[in-house]
């Protein structure tokens, strides 16, 4: 049996245990199972890796995704830049290959960790991109804007962090203006905001400035249109929601697991 699973705290419903149970099955991988592992404090990933010695890879989610680092004995170059950690891979030691190698961890396996999320969000984004999107408006400081960032240095598009409270490099939803927005033509929302079941709600922007020009991304994908893709789609922006996103970095994750 070779197990994969998702840690974070809480767990509600889960993209990753639907998408993967749904892929072993089409694909016929009879001896392959996703679980679900709610894990208020992450130093029980050790426990969990000595109970679950067919673990091959994990998927980690909030509030895990920057303490996990502590736990993994490899940490990838882009996941180092965002510091964050959203998959993990689980390799298991060999006894002599330990001697040698100088490893002497308690567990039984040597764990390396990556960042899917930054992948799944460029490969989402760029088939959408024009000339003109090469400023963003980020919504939410929080882990989730982390990728986010990485990805928009990558792409050399300049970009504004908005948040509730005012910070050093960072400004207020209540800074934002016509001349603010109609400057910023790329907005993406990486707040839980409009998430199901709260759909009603939707980040605290002046939307009567959207126009044809811009481009609204948004990281929650349930539903599939929220209320802030709607009032921006309602001004003739074009929307996009997080799903993609989240099968990229899902396949990702699985060829890094698998690699």
């Amino acid at each position: 049996m070779k197990k994969f699973g998702l840690i974070g705290y809480p767990l509600g419903h889960s993209f990753s245990k639907k998408y993967f149970t749904e892929k072993f099955e089409r694909e016929g991988l009879k001896d392959y199972a996703y679980e679900l592992f709610p894990m208020e404090n992450i130093s029980d990933i050790e426990k969990l890796l000595r109970d679950n010695p067919d673990i091959c890879g994990l998927n980690v989610t909030i509030p895990h995704k920057i303490g996990v680092m502590y736990y993994l004995d490899k940490v990838a170059k882009d996941a180092k830049s965002i510091d964050a950690v959203n998959c993990i891979k689980v390799i298991s030691n060999k006894p002599v290959e330990s001697f040698f190698s100088g490893d002497f961890s308690p567990l039984k396996v040597r764990l390396e960790g990556y960042n899917t999320d930054a992948y799944g969000f460029e490969n989402s984004l760029k088939p959408l991109l024009k000339k003109h999107h090469n400023r963003a408006l980020v919504l939410g400081s929080g882990g989730a804007s982390r990728a986010v960032i990485f990805i928009l240095d990558k792409l050399g598009i300049d970009y504004q962090l908005v948040s509730r409270k005012k910070g050093r490099r960072q400004i207020t939803y209540a800074d934002l203006n016509k001349h603010i927005l109609e400057d910023h033509l790329l907005i993406i929302n990486t707040t839980p905001l409009g998430q199901s079941p709260e759909v009603e709600a939707c980040p605290d922007i002046p939307y009567e400035y959207i126009g044809p020009k811009h481009l609204l991304y948004d990281l929650v994908y349930n539903p599939a249109e929220t209320e802030f893709m709607k009032r921006g789609k309602a001004n003739g922006a074009t929307v996009k929601n997080g799903e993609e996103m989240l099968h990229l970095q899902a396949e990702k994750a699985w060829e890094i697991w698998n690699s």
